[in-house]
């Protein structure tokens, strides 16, 4: 169904506080096991703590390091089991998008060892990845790669069996969530920024773009939403703090700090955000939405101000005290591995029944020469 939308801007005085220097960051993601974040910056890998410690990760020979520029967005495994696949992804393994060729992921083991996971053909570059923690998609990792100004997206399982749920999508780029299960009819779907259009996007499990909401505010390349996240389960009552990266961008009207952001509880509450909303940060200014589906969706003003702050990858929104485990929903059926997965199990049930058959007849022949 198509969602109705309405726009509100309200006054509001919160706004992003630079937290922690670090010189190139663009993404964040996490936490681990550890409570820790994995922040991305200057090609390199490091592990932050709630209490601002930083500390190089997967370095050494057999780390992670890649060229600077390149926007290789990561996600951290939260430890998911894959039905189709019949695997699990480890707790706090790091997979990282390669986004020029060889175009591909890159794992990084909790111990920093870096390694290829899988590559990736039918793309001309990468630009987002999220895994799948709600189940509509099985767990998967969804990764998004641009061809021909449409987005494809795959899901890849922990064998790294790839998938492609749709090769049609709209250009999306950024930091992408998946819908938690109270998000109605767009529950466990891919949401995706579109800073070019302004617009808020969801994916299906089974291929289909749906406008979610336009965003309204400034958007272009280098300026509209880019990293989107949905409040956890007991922030609001409880507290928590959002974090973003806040990337040093030369010659842009939005020029960066390279300071990661943060923003306590209590000012977005403040705001009116509730548990299961949608924030969203727009790419130049730091510009921030809260997006609420009921019946229909609103989009409301939370930092309204727009500073200099060029924001990239991953928003990330973390609950202060441990959250409860996300209500799973089933997978969509029609996944490639579960469809292959079913067709051979109907195949071998009608070999068996055949060879049942065979047996009876068999038997039924040789009683009648009795």
């Amino acid at each position: 169904m198509a969602w109705a939308y309405l726009f509100v801007l309200v006054s509001a005085t919160v706004g992003w506080q630079p937290w922690q220097h670090l010189p190139g960051v663009f993404d964040l993601a996490g936490p681990r096991s550890d409570g820790q974040l994995v922040a991305a910056a200057a090609g390199r890998l490091f592990l932050v703590a709630t209490d601002g410690a930083i500390a190089p990760f997967a370095a050494g020979q057999a780390g992670y390091q890649v060229a600077a520029g390149p926007e290789a967005y990561l996600d951290v495994s939260p430890g998911l089991h894959v039905v189709g696949a019949n695997c699990d992804f480890t707790r706090d393994d790091v997979f990282a998008i390669r986004p020029a060729p060889p175009i591909g992921i890159t794992r990084v083991d909790p111990q920093g060892h870096a390694s290829n996971f899988v590559d990736l053909t039918g793309v001309d570059s990468l630009n987002g990845i999220v895994f799948d923690t709600v189940g509509r998609f099985d767990h998967r990792l969804l990764v998004l790669g641009l061809r021909n100004q449409h987005s494809t997206i795959v899901a890849v399982d922990c064998k790294g069996g790839v998938v492609t749920i749709t090769s049609t999508a709209p250009p999306l780029e950024g930091g992408f969530a998946v819908a938690p299960a109270g998000f109605g009819t767009h529950a466990g779907e891919l949401v995706a920024p579109d800073e070019n259009s302004g617009a808020i996007w969801t994916v299906s499990a089974t291929g289909r773009s749906e406008l979610l909401v336009a965003s309204g505010i400034p958007h272009g390349g280098d300026i509209g939403v880019e990293s989107a996240a949905f409040v956890p389960s007991g922030f609001t009552a409880h507290g928590g703090t959002a974090y973003v990266a806040d990337r040093a961008t030369a010659n842009n009207p939005h020029a960066g700090t390279d300071n990661i952001l943060r923003m306590p509880s209590s000012d977005v509450i403040a705001a009116g955000l509730r548990d299961g909303d949608l924030l969203v940060v727009a790419e130049g200014g730091a510009v921030t939405i809260d997006v609420r589906c009921r019946a229909t969706c609103s989009s409301t003003v939370v930092v309204s101000a727009g500073t200099s702050a060029h924001i990239e990858g991953h928003l990330v929104i973390l609950a202060a005290q441990p959250q409860p485990v996300p209500r799973s929903l089933p997978a969509v059926a029609d996944l490639g591995s579960q469809r292959a997965q079913l067709l051979a199990r109907v195949a071998i049930g009608a070999l068996i029944a055949a060879i049942l058959v065979a047996l009876v007849l068999l038997r039924a022949r040789r009683a009648r020469r009795r």
